[in-house]
């Protein structure tokens, strides 16, 4: 017969929460939907539910329980990533793997937007795994796996049980996993017990499927409270009511699961299937190290590349070319194109910017293999009369990834703030993948830039007695006519001791110079200048 596999991860955002952080685990701990006072409890810990914290409670009400709560939000993004990660662990056990709510998104979906990247969104009810009918069964963290034929494999299928659920209890989860004949049976018992379980028959998966405690399932509140009262409290009680009469009083979702697990609804095993990207492979007859004649084998790889692309509705948004050199060895370029294209003379001129410095490469390449890293392809609106901004941004990005192919990826790079003691240690350069559109500050006056080395450069003594001035730039500046200070900038102690007197030095033709004296060193510097 079938079998199939339920895979639990209790309460999964939580688990993603406490790992975040483990020091709130000794805590009452819940998941919320936004964080703030009537934001909605969505998961809680054990010691909160003996606080009496349930989910669908507000977060001030269960405050007002247990004041040492530890809540917050846990981003939408960060769910369907780590499910992704599972989904792939566990197809090393099994090919056909079926997580209940993670599904990739829906062809034609617009792309997260650059500048809301990384920002936390509240996450939501568990929705329905690609609109299908089990929506009750659609929670993160549950996963459906087909076993059928992997004794032969494992030795046994209770062995193989026991590698997938090790496997992911040495990635850090809490998991729970019951193999046996129907989703609905599977998934009732993986909700009420935990480690391991191997059924040996329907007929036992049916009779201890009916012994589950009700509320164990992801039933809608007000239904749960009502039938609670009417002593409905296992599932096999909930079976024994009419499905007609369920439908009536409590609605379609209700009793879409009474036939799920009557048996009624049979639902097949509807695995995700791998993403698996565009590639191409040539072998060479010849080694080759002309830059020239590479250039056009790529280009014969590069028409039915993109066409295989353009059938899946993609866009490519970065192209790596991988070269085997006869002696060696491999070697990977990456290509970036400002937005994602399926321009193949656009990639091309990117691929022969990147070669053309080298005419000669420094060995012979005996195989050339694209492979590409797709994105959804978005509708655009045309309009009959767009209006032309002055400031082309698609245009100063696509001479952005000339730049790129001509000179390397971390030829373009801007200023990323960041929290640290010495001025040179409060920003770093990160790569500029695109520019966005300006978004000016107003302000009432003109404020001065100050600009800042990267390493602060040494400057000469300078004389207790100054009879001519101070020269710090040269002649061509002239001497130092004024200097404000000292700014004392002190500490350093976890570290290495740091002591600074900053000053501003104005020099005879206007420029003002942003200098320090380090008292450990005892010299001078110049840290930057003010425009």
């Amino acid at each position: 017969m079938d079998r199939m596999a339920c895979v639990d991860l209790p309460a999964f955002p939580l688990q993603l929460l406490l790992r975040r952080h483990p020091e709130w685990s000794v805590h009452p701990a819940a998941v919320v939907e936004s964080d703030r006072p009537q934001g909605v409890v969505l998961w809680t810990n054990e010691r909160a539910r003996e606080s009496g914290i349930r989910a669908g409670m507000r977060y001030a009400a269960g405050l007002s329980l247990a004041p040492g709560l530890r809540a917050a939000t846990v981003p939408e993004n960060e769910i369907r990533d780590e499910i992704a990660s599972i989904t792939e662990r566990l197809r090393q056990f099994t090919p056909h793997v079926e997580p209940a709510w993670y599904k990739n998104p829906p062809p034609g979906a617009s792309p997260p937007d650059p500048a809301t990247r990384g920002r936390r969104r509240p996450f939501p009810r568990p929705a329905s795994p690609s609109g299908s009918s089990d929506s009750l069964l659609g929670e993160p963290g549950v996963f459906w796996l087909d076993a059928r034929g992997l004794e032969r494999l494992f030795g046994s299928l209770d062995e193989w049980a026991a590698c997938v659920q090790a496997d992911l209890v040495r990635a850090g989860y809490r998991a729970t996993l019951v193999l046996g004949f129907s989703r609905f049976g599977t998934y009732a018992l993986a909700r009420s017990r935990r480690g391991v379980h191997v059924l040996g028959s329907p007929a036992g998966e049916s009779d201890a499927a009916r012994a589950v405690p009700l509320d164990r399932l992801a039933l809608p509140p007000p239904a749960r409270e009502a039938l609670t009262k009417l002593g409905v409290t296992t599932v096999g009680r909930f079976l024994d009511l009419p499905a007609d009469g369920i439908g009536a009083r409590f609605g379609p979702e209700v009793r879409q699961l009474h036939r799920l697990a009557s048996g009624d609804l049979a639902i097949p095993l509807q695995p995700e299937r791998p993403d698996v990207p565009a590639l191409r492979r040539l072998v060479l007859d010849h080694a080759e190290d002309d830059a020239g004649r590479i250039v056009s084998r790529i280009e014969t790889l590069l028409e039915p590349f993109l066409e295989e692309i353009s059938r899946k509705a993609r866009l490519l948004a970065e192209l790596q070319v991988g070269f085997r050199f006869e002696r060696m060895g491999d070697h990977l370029e990456s290509i970036r194109p400002a937005a994602p294209t399926l321009d193949a003379k656009l990639l091309l001129e990117l691929i022969r910017l990147r070669l053309e410095a080298v005419r000669r490469l420094p060995d012979g390449v005996v195989e050339i293999v694209l492979v590409a890293r797709e994105v959804e392809a978005t509708p655009r609106d045309r309009e009959l009369f767009a209006e032309r901004k002055r400031r082309d941004l698609e245009v100063a990005n696509r001479a952005l990834a000339r730049v790129r192919a001509q000179l390397g990826d971390e030829a373009v790079a801007r200023v990323q703030l960041r929290d640290g003691h010495l001025p040179e240690a409060r920003f770093a350069w990160e790569p500029l993948v695109s520019l966005g559109e300006a978004r000016p500050r107003p302000v009432d006056e003109a404020r001065l830039v100050r600009r800042i080395h990267t390493r602060p450069v040494p400057l000469p003594p300078r004389e207790r007695h100054e009879p001519d001035g101070w020269m710090l730039r040269g002649l061509e500046q002239g001497p130092v006519v004024r200097v404000l200070g000292p700014y004392v900038l002190s500490g350093g102690w976890w570290n290495r001791p740091v002591h600074r007197d900053y000053h501003f030095a104005e020099t005879k033709d206007g420029e003002l110079l942003w200098v320090y004296y380090d008292r450990s060193r005892r010299r001078w510097f110049l840290q930057g200048r003010v425009e």
